[in-house]
């Protein structure tokens, strides 16, 4: 029997849409190829580095934080969808792509001081950490801002209002009433929009349940820097969802700037200030941080210039896609132009990723990618939405139900799709759930103050 070989190892970097998606077709295609490498006779072996042992659905992100879903059907355990890769729960901190090494923090190695950054060898890299919120330094923002690009955000924005509605059904002081209804967003891309049709729905249906709130008393404000909301879905739609929201006493101030929220009040570039104690930044994301400790060519923006195979541009075995690349959009008329960073276009050049880079493997010829836009939609809470597919405008409830019916073909597994389509289907004979459970976000604090009881005076 000969010697066993080391099998070549792909590492994923990324847990996202363009990492989990080309882990499941590598998975697919190079079959073989992972057998032998199980089996030490060389072959390959896949590893999977992201921060969370799940991907995150982030199109169901407003309908999670509105409770129309369960948390846990948005996102997508990937040892269970990615049963022949190794899955390492950490982040990369650096690339050496010259040595083809990775410098890796791990759970393990926050846990003791005494070891280092797990140094992983590589043969093969797929850089696609995607992308993170991009805060600027505005005052206040930083100590009262909430974010809402993850699961855990999304539910904990939910707790928040609904306990925003508490506070102002019990408070004798109108001023902190005021404040505790007034619910600010800013930025009018998908996620801002989104979270703020679904999360006013949910608050407005929730004050039937209070005997001294009512709706009217609620300020939703909707910040734009822009002239216009949902530029995806173009300027006859985007208008069509400004009319929309202000038809539902949402206040949308578009070319405003957020100048300040420093004691919890919201000063706006219009000049007007709103005491609030919601503040929502949705206004745009910039590249990961991992991508400029690498040794690997970068554009202008920081993202990573690929050509159209998907290829890190004049590096060999190297590879990206999705918000962390700059991929040619080959379907444009500009020779310029670059494919945007969303989802439909991830999900896409994952699939060709996964098969050049199988390709690539077995010396054959790769393809480029190409696509052209087909469309988008987005919510505006339940039973109202815009879309633009194909050239056709749809609004109101036709596409909002174009918009369920994607994003439910769309997400991954046949275990979430019916965990979904039960959910909703429920949704339709029950009521709403309203219940806040903030305090699961610090589950210790009981046994914590039980505990402190029971301390003698100087006891530490």
């Amino acid at each position: 029997m000969g010697a066993a070989r080391e099998p070549a190892r792909i590492l994923v970097v990324g847990g996202g849409y363009v990492g989990m998606y080309t882990a499941l077709r590598l998975q697919k295609k190079l079959k073989h190829e992972l057998k032998m490498g199980r089996e030490g006779r060389g072959g390959v072996e896949i590893v999977l580095i992201s921060p969370e042992s799940y991907m995150t659905y982030q199109p169901f992100l407003p309908e999670a934080g509105a409770g129309n879903i369960s948390p846990r059907h948005v996102v997508v355990p990937l040892r269970r969808v990615l049963p022949d890769c190794k899955i390492l729960v950490g982040e990369a901190k650096a690339i050496d792509h010259a040595k083809r090494v990775a410098t890796v923090q791990t759970l393990a190695t926050e846990e003791r001081d005494d070891t280092g950054p797990l140094q992983l060898g590589y043969d093969e890299l797929v850089l696609a950490p995607g992308s993170i919120s991009r805060a600027l330094p505005i005052p206040g923002l930083a100590d009262f801002g909430i974010g809402f690009k993850t699961v855990e955000e999304a539910i904990g924005l939910r707790n928040h209002v609904l306990e925003q509605l508490d506070i102002a059904s019990s408070t004798r002081n109108p001023e902190i009433r005021d404040a505790a209804l007034t619910f600010v967003f800013v930025g009018g891309g998908y996620a801002g929009v989104e979270a703020l049709g679904e999360l006013e729905d949910m608050a407005r249906y929730a004050c039937r349940y209070y005997h001294n709130l009512s709706p009217e008393e609620q300020k939703w404000i909707l910040v734009e820097a822009s002239d216009k909301i949902l530029p995806e879905v173009g300027e006859e739609m985007g208008k069509y969802a400004v009319r929309e929201l202000r038809g539902r006493n949402i206040d949308v101030r578009l070319e405003t700037l957020l100048k300040s929220c420093e004691d919890r009040v919201a000063v706006l570039s219009d000049g007007s200030r709103h005491p609030c104690r919601t503040l929502v930044w949705t206004a745009g994301v910039k590249p990961h941080p991992i991508l400029a400790a690498t040794d690997l060519p970068l554009t202008e923006r920081g993202s990573l210039r690929c050509a159209a195979t998907l290829q890190i541009d004049g590096t060999e075995h190297a590879w990206a896609a999705g918000d962390a690349a700059a991929v040619p959009d080959l379907s444009a008329k500009d020779p310029d132009a670059e494919c945007a960073p969303n989802a439909q276009h991830a999900v896409r050049q994952a699939r060709v990723l996964g098969d050049n880079l199988a390709a690539s493997l077995r010396g054959k010829p790769l393809t480029v990618y190409r696509h052209s836009y087909a469309g988008s939609v987005a919510s505006l809470g339940l039973h109202k939405g815009v879309a633009r597919v194909y050239g056709r405008k749809l609004k109101g409830y036709p596409a909002w139900f174009m918009h369920r019916v994607y994003h439910l073909s769309r997400v991954p597994t046949v275990n979430r799709k019916a965990r979904v389509l039960a959910e909703w289907t429920l949704a339709g004979f029950f009521k709403r759930e309203i219940v806040s459970l903030g305090s699961l976000e610090h589950p210790r604090a009981e046994f914590e103050m039980a505990a402190g009881e029971g301390r003698r005076p100087g006891d530490r």
